[in-house]
């Protein structure tokens, strides 16, 4: 079990980075309903990824005794190739010069989300996204290889919900803990992952690409 929580960290930290999701929960700290809306917010990022996680999981669970690692294997190349992709993509969007970064629309109107809103636009940044979809496919995959009782998937499997919620919760917990005086870290916080969004994300995709892509070719090999 040891060795399958450590073979999913990368995976989940890849999750944990992810620019959009952490601007999204800062911005909710700063209207009317901070509280409501970002504790939605994080339950609906938990939410969605352990149903991601454990769907994959049911899916998969048949071939979890390890003996038959191609199907895992497989998708790990093709997930991985795919993160390739997008991170040419991101980096050729990155802003030059004195370009504005370009955010989601719908960042735009987060002074009106209720509770409902916030905890359904997490559960899709963190369960329909595909990078973070990819992730979760590529850390079940990891799991079923080890040969683990249901119990004990199930166990890491939430070990890496938790990792890759780390960076959504912590501001949240900043927010409940110091009050307007966590006001400052959050907008620097906010400013500097507006500003570098794109070129985080095309490093995050190359570097979890390549990683996944070598694991894929490993396991098929």
């Amino acid at each position: 079990m040891v060795a399958a929580i450590g073979d999913i960290l990368g995976a989940a930290v890849g999750v944990a980075i992810s620019p959009v999701p952490i601007i999204a929960v800062i911005l909710m700290l700063f209207t009317s309903k901070a509280t409501a809306n970002s504790l939605s917010f994080l339950a609906g990022w938990l939410v969605g990824l352990s149903a991601a996680g454990l769907i994959v999981l049911s899916l998969g669970l048949e071939a979890s005794n390890g003996e038959d690692a191609n199907g895992g294997g497989v998708a790990k190349i093709a997930i991985g190739a795919l993160f390739v992709v997008l991170g040419a993509k991101q980096w050729s969007n990155r802003p030059r010069g004195d370009e504005e970064p370009q955010l989601p629309g719908w960042m735009a109107s987060i002074d009106e989300f209720n509770a409902v809103k916030a905890f359904g636009l997490a559960f899709v940044l963190s369960a329909v996204n595909p990078k973070n979809l990819g992730l979760t496919i590529a850390a079940v995959a990891s799991i079923g290889s080890h040969g683990l009782e249901t119990g004990e998937e199930i166990g890491v499997l939430a070990v890496f919900v938790v990792i890759a919620s780390l960076t959504v919760a912590v501001p949240v917990l900043l927010n409940l803990i110091l009050g307007s005086r966590a006001e400052r870290t959050l907008t620097e916080m906010k400013n500097w992952l507006e500003a570098n969004n794109n070129t985080v994300m095309a490093v995050l995709f190359v570097v979890l690409g390549a990683k996944v892509l070598g694991d894929g070719i490993a396991a098929i090999a």
